[in-house]
């Protein structure tokens, strides 16, 4: 491949950092100072933490790329290096282009200067001129939607008005590449969609993305290739719904079920904490359920606080490539049957949420389950466990007598059919004196 055609090259980048235990810290000079005088001859012990080892890939100019992982893959150290905030220990990286990144809320941001300001200064340290910038400076402003906010000072900005400006900034000054991480999340729904079209028309112009998020639709929907990270290494590249697909497949509870024994280890916060996900069949926990069969989850949390009221349990239902089939929550107007608890204050201590899918709705296949714990009113998320738990339908064979051959579709009920002789056309066959129904 030419180096015309390459926007990103990585070749056997490695990143080593070195920690010093905590037995061997001190808080202050003189402690330290003390100490050496005392074992003059004591060599200083680090701990080693391999964040990245022999890291190699291409990515060639106008493709969006998905870089996917679990938490503590890799994938922060890769972009700080490939945004040159850090460098490897070893190992080449080659960048054919202006890079722009938006790594974490309010990169780049001075918090005492104005939105116009930072603004310019963004601009300056991309390597824009003033001229440059002054002819993409309205169209970063209607993107952001801060325009009321403009020459306030940043630092009274909240996380989702510092996000829209830092992503209108790094998206309209024209970088080559650009380099964006799971900070989109900070920002609502409807600027998220905003984001993601912006992100595909940079593309379409030619300029490259590489975009990191554990939304699996995000990046099935806008990413052509996709690279795995998983302990600092490479296990995965190439077309992004294989490698989703292998993502969800190796990250999910294999067993129907995962548990947190130590609330303070669990996912969430000083109110909530997770305590265990399960997927439940035929009154046991499964990883297999059959399609005939209701499938119910478990969501058990901890409410460590008296009196929270408003706590709100979110199911969502993804499929084998990250697809949302479906969200659910215990709030009384999405429910039929509304849960007594949801308006009630909860006492602290051990809850369990359960919510009920019906027998013959699920198509056959594998489906992960991501959990967030919120209370509304304004909207808080206190825990959250995505893809947390995977389980698999499988089809007795009861709608396969036709072709033989799996249902196309995400979902897959037995709805009511029913077929009637309107007119005959031969006069010897007698007209059925019922209609024939038939549910599939």
């Amino acid at each position: 491949m030419s180096s015309s055609e390459l926007a990103v090259s990585v070749r056997d980048v490695s990143k080593t950092y070195y920690i010093a235990p905590e037995a061997g810290r001190h808080s202050t000079i003189a402690e330290t100072l003390v100490h050496r005088l005392r074992h003059p001859f004591e060599r200083a012990r680090k701990d080693i933490f391999q964040a990245l080892t022999n890291v190699s890939f291409d990515i060639n100019r106008g493709e969006i790329v998905g870089i996917v992982g679990r938490n503590g893959a890799g994938k922060s150290t890769l972009l700080k290096i490939l945004s040159q905030i850090t460098e490897p220990t070893s190992g080449e990286i080659k960048l054919y282009g202006r890079v722009g990144s938006l790594l974490e809320v309010g990169t780049g941001f001075h918090p005492e200067l104005t939105g116009r300001e930072n603004v310019y200064l963004n601009g300056a340290i991309l390597g824009m001129s003033r001229t440059e910038i002054n002819r993409h400076f309205d169209a970063i402003v209607e993107f952001a939607e801060i325009s009321k906010f403009l020459d306030t000072p940043v630092k009274r900005y909240s996380s989702g008005m510092y996000v829209r400006l830092a992503f209108a900034v790094a998206a309209h000054l024209e970088p080559e590449i650009l380099i964006i991480d799971e900070v989109l999340a900070v920002g609502d729904a409807s600027f998220q969609k905003k984001c993601l079209g912006k992100m595909g028309d940079v593309a379409k112009g030619g300029r490259t993305v590489l975009f990191v998020s554990h939304n699996m639709t995000a990046v099935n929907q806008l990413c052509t290739q996709a690279i795995m990270l998983a302990n600092g290494q490479v296990v995965k590249n190439g077309e992004t719904t294989q490698v989703v697909t292998e993502y969800l497949k190796t990250g999910s509870e294999a067993g129907g079920e995962h548990a947190w024994t130590d609330a303070n280890l669990a996912p969430g916060n000083d109110k909530i904490r997770l305590h265990a996900v399960r997927v439940v069949s035929r009154d046991e926990v499964t990883p297999e359920v059959d399609i005939d069969r209701e499938i119910s989850i478990e969501v058990d949390f901890w409410n460590l606080l008296p009196d929270n009221k408003n706590l709100c349990v979110n199911i969502y239902l993804l499929d084998a490539i990250g697809t949302v089939i479906l969200s659910t929550a215990n709030t009384p107007k999405s429910n039929s049957l509304p849960d007594d608890w949801f308006e009630h204050a909860h006492p602290a201590g051990l809850y369990r949420a359960v919510c009920t899918l019906p027998a013959n709705f699920l198509n056959e296949g594998q489906h992960h389950i991501s959990i967030y714990v919120v209370s509304l009113g304004p909207v808080v998320v206190h825990a959250s466990a995505l893809q947390v738990v995977s389980f698999n339908v499988f089809d007795t064979g009861a709608m396969r007598e036709a072709g033989g051959t799996q249902w196309d579709g995400v979902v897959r009920p037995r709805l009511p059919w029913r077929t009637r002789l309107l007119q005959s056309t031969d006069k010897d066959v007698a007209t059925p004196a019922t209609s024939l129904t038939k549910s599939g």
